[in-house]
């Protein structure tokens, strides 16, 4: 295991491959743990350095006392790269994992070499759904809403042909720490970056799974309509999480969007 002191809090970690090589950094979505991107990086780490970490209040990093801003989640960010020496860095980031890496482009563009934003988009939901979403993990723990979450995480497809996988999904969701999910669904409330992504000007892909029920296909189109020269791409299938769905799909546009895009 991996693990740095970053910003008064211990971050856990994990970074592979050869220094030399580009870096691709994966931020998790909510209620998930690095772990959503084993099978996508080991699709490509032989090729680029890769660095997986769970945010605050998620896996095995503490779990400070929420509420958290997404600006705690783009400083833990930018504070574990200069830790690692990483300069610059093709930053993927899934739902709120794809925010934090909005956000690291606003407050330090000199670490971001390029964007991979999956199943996000520049605001999702609203205070009031929000709000609502935190009362309930307060009074009842994640428990209360895992059903509903995994529904829009997961296809009755999936659930029925993948069974161990979708089981192993929904442990990862109701053991996350009930503090961490509320505190980041505070940082997610509170988050809106419509003004910047007009402003991002690194090559950039937004992807969603075609049947992504938490930031379906409509509302990623949004933000890909906001970023300038933005690649947008639907696969065919999955739900929220295509990384776990579709890894080896995923792993291959990653790797064609940073050939194309930064190579020549």
């Amino acid at each position: 295991m991996q693990m740095a002191k970053i910003n008064g809090i211990t971050l856990h970690y994990a970074d592979q491959g050869s220094r030399d090589s580009t870096a691709i950094v994966f931020a998790n979505s909510l209620g998930t743990d690095f772990r959503i991107w084993d099978r996508v990086a080991a699709e490509l780490e032989s090729e680029f350095r890769i660095v997986r970490y769970d945010k605050r209040g998620h896996g095995l990093s503490d779990c400070p006392p929420a509420p958290y801003a997404m600006q705690d989640h783009v400083d833990d960010l930018a504070a574990l790269l200069d830790h690692l020496e990483i300069k610059r860095a093709v930053i993927v980031g899934l739902s709120v994992g794809g925010m934090i890496a909005q956000g690291l482009f606003q407050t330090r563009p000199d670490l971001v070499l390029a964007l991979v934003l999956s199943d996000t988009a520049h605001k999702i939901g609203d205070t009031a759904a929000w709000n609502v979403r935190i009362e309930a993990v307060r009074e009842h723990g994640i428990a209360a809403l895992s059903d509903a979450v995994l529904a829009r995480w997961f296809t009755d497809d999936f659930r029925k042909h993948r069974a161990d996988e979708f089981a192993v999904c929904s442990n990862m969701l109701n053991r996350s720490p009930a503090e961490g999910y509320a505190g980041t669904c505070a940082a997610l409330r509170d988050a809106d970056f419509t003004d910047l992504a007009p402003r991002i000007d690194v090559p950039t892909m937004l992807m969603v799974g075609s049947n992504d029920g938490s930031t379906p296909v409509d509302l990623v189109r949004t933000t890909h309509d906001l970023i300038p020269g933005s690649r947008f791409v639907v696969i065919e299938g999955p739900g929220h999480l295509p990384c776990i769905d579709e890894p080896e799909e995923v792993a291959r546009l990653v790797r064609g969007f940073i050939h194309e895009s930064l190579r020549g």
